[in-house]
């Protein structure tokens, strides 16, 4: 299902090459700090989809007058970053049927855990533009009726001192395992890969660019010991790389992934 993130990234993409001078182009990246600083804005959504949707930039380009010579450059980026978090929950409406809006919206200068990130480029310059998503779908809530029957046998078997057959227990690990919990591995993500000659790598220089097999917006992978342990997105922490893991392998497949190691 269409998300608010994905409305705002087409709102936005067209709104940026149609409004501001020089027409400039919003492209999703890689996440990076913000070189000069950050300002942005900061949307909190209400609705059937509710949450925090924050757009940082780098100062950098106030620099530039995006918004018209002789312009209030920051007013301007507010009023356009503004237009396009209203423009993406009426796109939303329109492509799900999920109704919200922009209750609130305050400027902001914190990046925390960035969730994805953009490059806007005119001609040869380019700055970056950092997302945080906050935003999610409320789920229909529910009364459902007591169950009586199955309240009483979760009391019998908590009676017992047994856990209840909702409640799956985590799975119990032999003592001998527990005695490697603490021992520390080396973790690395993996972004893609490529096959070269040997003359393209000999022939690499600074500048060079090598492009891998894996889009950007595809989830990278986090390897132990050669193996995929696990795939997520990246982010940014306190202007550190991070992962936000989205999905796992199974514990008993995590351990013999690193079963080598050992």
């Amino acid at each position: 299902m269409k998300t608010y993130f994905d409305c705002w990234t087409q709102v936005a993409a067209a709104l940026f090459s149609q409004a501001l001078a020089g027409e400039p182009e919003l492209a999703e990246s890689l996440p990076k700090p913000l070189s000069g600083g950050a300002f942005g804005w900061a949307a909190t959504l209400a609705g059937e989809v509710e949450g925090r949707f924050a757009v940082l930039l780098d100062s950098a380009v106030l620099e530039t007058p995006f918004v018209g010579e002789g312009a209030d450059q920051k007013a301007g980026w507010k009023e356009l970053l503004r237009e396009a978090a209203d423009a993406a929950a009426g796109e939303l409406l329109a492509a799900t049927g999920k109704k919200c809006q922009v209750v609130s919206f305050e400027e902001t200068a914190e990046e925390g855990a960035v969730s994805h990130a953009f490059q806007l480029r005119s001609g040869e310059r380019a700055w970056t533009v950092l997302v945080r998503d906050e935003v999610r779908v409320l789920e229909p809530q529910t009364n459902p009726q007591p169950d009586r029957e199955r309240d009483a046998r979760t009391a019998a078997t908590a009676k017992a001192g047994q856990e209840p057959c909702g409640a799956p227990a985590p799975p119990a690990l032999s003592p001998g395992l527990e005695l490697l919990l603490d021992v520390e591995l080396e973790a690395s993500l993996r972004f893609g890969s490529r096959e070269m000659p040997l003359g393209e790598i000999l022939d690499l220089g600074p500048g060079d660019v090598v492009e891998l097999d894996r889009h950007v917006a595809d989830p990278v992978d986090l390897i132990v010991g050669d193996k995929i342990v696990a795939r997520g997105e990246v982010v940014l922490v306190n202007g550190n790389f991070g992962l936000r893991v989205t999905e796992v392998a199974a514990p008993r497949k995590r351990l013999e992934s690193i079963r080598c190691l050992f």
